[in-house]
Formats: C-alpha cells, sequence, structure tokens
C-alpha cells in the first residue's frame, strides 16, 4: 500500500494543542506542525525532548573566549607591544583587566554568529530553498498537522474530525514510490 499524507487544518492554538494531545492518545505519529507563529506548549504536546542548543551555544562562547585571549595577547604581547597609558607591555595577566570588554563582546559575538548557521544547518535552510509549507494560509492565520499513514485512514479521520478541524484533506505521498 502506498503511503498517504492527512492533513488538518485549524484556525486556533488551543484547538490545535488539544487536537495533538487527541492524536498522540490516539498513537498516531504526527509528522509535522506548522503555525504562524510560535505556540507555547505545543513541544511538550508533541512530547519532544528539549532542545540541547544551549549547550552548544555555551560552546561557541567558550571558543569565542578562547580566541580573544589568544587574539589579544598575540596582538598586543607578542607581535606589537606597545606601552599604552604606561602599562607593561610584556604581561598578558597584568594587561587583562583592560582586555575584559574585548573578550566579553568576541564571546558574545561567537556565540549569537555560531548559534545563526547551527539554526540554519538544523532546519536545513539554505539559499535559493524552496518552501516546504504545503498551504500559504499557515504564514497567515492558520494552522496546520501533517500526518503520514497507510491504508485507507478511516480511524484517522474520525480521529480528526473529533478535534474539530476546520478542513481535512489526504494527499498520496509522491515520495514513497
Amino acid at each position: 500500500m502506498s503511503e498517504k499524507i492527512l492533513h488538518a487544518v485549524y484556525d486556533d492554538d488551543d484547538k490545535l494543542i488539544e487536537a495533538v494531545k487527541e492524536i498522540r492518545t490516539s498513537k498516531y505519529s504526527i509528522e509535522e506542525i506548522y503555525t504562524p507563529f510560535p505556540v507555547h506548549g505545543l513541544d511538550k504536546a508533541m512530547g519532544l525532548e528539549p532542545t540541547k542548543l544551549g549547550i552548544l551555544s555555551f560552546i561557541y562562547g567558550c571558543i569565542g573566549f578562547g580566541f580573544s585571549i589568544f587574539m589579544m595577547n598575540y596582538i598586543m604581547i607578542v607581535d606589537w607591544p606597545q606601552n599604552i597609558g604606561g602599562k607593561p607591555s610584556f604581561s598578558y595577566l597584568e594587561n587583562m583587566p583592560s582586555f575584559v570588554p574585548i573578550m566579553f563582546e568576541l564571546t558574545v559575538f561567537f556565540s549569537a554568529h555560531l548559534m545563526v548557521i547551527t539554526f540554519y544547518l538544523r532546519s536545513k535552510l539554505w539559499p535559493f530553498k524552496e518552501a516546504e509549507n504545503p498551504i500559504p494560509e499557515t504564514t497567515d492565520d492558520k494552522f496546520l498537522i501533517e500526518i503520514k499513514f497507510n491504508g485507507d485512514g478511516k480511524a484517522l479521520k474520525a480521529v480528526i474530525k473529533k478535534t474539530d478541524a476546520l478542513k481535512i484533506k489526504v494527499i498520496e505521498n509522491k515520495e514513497s514510490k
């Protein structure tokens, strides 16, 4: 049997969360949800694990901090030592208090920029990528639940109808052939 996709469209985020809970208790697997804005509590309703991006952000900040120390030591002590305001130019540790703003800024810079790159890679957002949004209304005011299933899907449709869906549509999956 060929794999099919069911699209259930909702017009309210509260209905969406209740529908997700109902679908999950009925043991169906939700493939994707499209919303026009972030819906608070949707990740918990879907049963998603907490993200580990905070750990990456800390690691990226540490990389920026380490780079700032290396860069300032090389520039101000090794490569081109200068007597600025009577400060000694032979020891990084003695000059470190004046370098704190640079260390902070490079830590934030590396963390922010590498997190943006990580977000784009994780979300598979490449330049000139075609939109995967099945219906344009989800960018305005509609919410879409996408469920893959096999067979006729009568039981699934019955579950969706109980959730007060605005529109239900079944599509043949072209990629499953």
